[in-house]
């Protein structure tokens, strides 16, 4: 009898463990029971769709064809604000899309580093904007952006990193600015960011379980936010933009943790081993970092522009890490890709 109970009681705390572990199917839009398709999208070649915008000149008209690549918690409905007669002037046609698993992009299960900047070239290609584009990453969308450095740079007629994400595994930067950055951070996104990196597949449960607090993206705590950014957010607050309700709508796991796993995943290659795609002045390589950015650490991306002085690097004195919200400061990141 009581080996009975025994058993019982184990394969009840197995079952228990199990689900805790396994994250939720996810809800794919466009199927039974899923959320609804309401944005064009195209399908990609493995059978997956993105949803995409655009906004800016007709496509056939542009001068400039930019990419747009949302951060973490966020998707094609992000806001990039650009006064509309510089963007005439100029002729501007900005695509944004989102990034697999956020919106109404189907999930990846096996995203990559490598597989971002596929899934650009192919979303390129299937809209038909041309052999040649520019490349806009913000946050933890500026992984992409490094991908196409390192895995199309044919395809690229220019790249800008805003407030770019910092993985602290990289090989090639020294280890101890690496760990001083990371220390720098609350202990419970330490180790959230420990989690996605070296047990991935403990992520789910670590970001779902309510025995120790996780992480301050997720659950909107402000302990990161510069002053300028707490100003930005209330703005946001009162005006919310459009379509941003639906960003985790296919689940956390779907956007949020597979991004988290995919940005600090061990990588193929390090940023400092980045080669100039535009070595004969063709085009240019952007970093705009905030000085009061206390998401991502400057001293990392100061020190990887500083190893590759190909790259333009702009501190911005005053900013923290809501930098592209900002129109004075959207308008100086597009002037320097595109005229400067």
């Amino acid at each position: 009898m009581m080996f009975s109970v025994m058993v019982a009681i184990l394969v009840c705390l197995i079952g228990y463990i199990y689900r805790s572990f396994r994250p939720p199917p996810p809800r794919i839009c466009g199927v039974p029971n899923g959320p609804p398709v309401t944005s064009p999208r195209i399908k990609l070649d493995d059978g997956r769709y993105l949803a995409y915008r655009e906004s800016g000149v007709d496509q056939a008209n542009a001068n400039y064809k930019i990419i747009v690549v949302h951060g973490f918690n966020s998707s094609k409905d992000i806001e990039f604000p650009i006064p509309k007669d510089l963007i005439e002037e100029l002729g501007i046609y900005f695509l944004f899309y989102d990034r697999a698993g956020y919106g109404e992009s189907d999930p990846h299960p096996s995203r990559t580093v490598k597989s971002e900047a596929y899934d650009i070239q192919e979303l390129a290609d299937k809209l038909k904007i041309g052999p040649k584009f520019y490349v806009l990453g913000i946050s933890l969308g500026a992984y992409s952006v490094y991908s196409c450095l390192k895995y199309i740079p044919h395809r690229l007629a220019g790249a800008v990193l805003v407030v770019p994400f910092v993985n602290y595994w990289w090989t090639k930067v020294p280890q101890d600015k690496l760990s001083k950055a990371l220390e720098l951070m609350p202990k419970k996104d330490q180790w959230t960011f420990r989690v996605a990196h070296y047990v991935p597949w403990l992520l789910y449960w670590w970001l779902t379980q309510k025995l120790f607090p996780s992480s301050s993206m997720i659950t909107g705590n402000n302990a990161l936010c510069s002053d300028k950014d707490l100003v930005i957010i209330k703005k946001k607050m009162e005006n919310p933009s459009p379509g941003m309700e639906k960003v985790r709508q296919q689940g956390d796991h779907e956007c949020l943790h597979r991004d988290m796993i995919a940005g600090f995943a061990t990588w193929e290659f390090d940023p400092i081993e980045l080669e100039n795609p535009f070595a004969e002045g063709e085009g240019s390589v952007h970093v705009w970092q905030g000085m009061e950015d206390r998401i991502i650490p400057y001293e990392i991306n100061r020190y990887i522009s500083h190893k590759l002085p190909w790259i333009k690097y702009h501190e911005v004195l005053g900013y923290g890490h809501l930098l592209n919200a900002e129109e004075d400061k959207c308008k100086d990141i597009i002037k320097a890709l595109l005229v400067n």
